[in-house]
């Protein structure tokens, strides 16, 4: 446990900070889950909608720190291969 003021207060902001990520993370996964189900529809439009609205959360994540840059770009490209190879 921290003892000095500083470290209390270092420890308050982790957890504010934290939760925080924990929100964004979850928004991502969501995002991401959204359009593998609109893949797994069969119905190309919806999934290229589910995808495009993906991708500017995705970039967004990994431009905050949240998801490593080489991952956001991973899951781009599978997701956009996997549409492309609907049809």
């Amino acid at each position: 446990m921290a003892n000095s003021a500083q470290a209390k207060k270092r420890a308050r902001q982790a957890e504010v900070s934290r939760q925080h990520n924990a929100g964004l993370r979850s928004k991502l996964r969501t995002h991401i889950k959204n359009t593998i189900k609109a893949i797994d529809s069969g119905n190309k439009e919806d999934a290229q909608a589910a995808f495009t609205a993906a991708v500017p959360v995705i970039d967004n994540m990994a431009g905050k720190g949240i998801i490593h840059a080489n991952k956001a770009a991973r899951h781009k490209s599978r997701l956009n291969g996997h549409i492309k190879a609907m049809a």
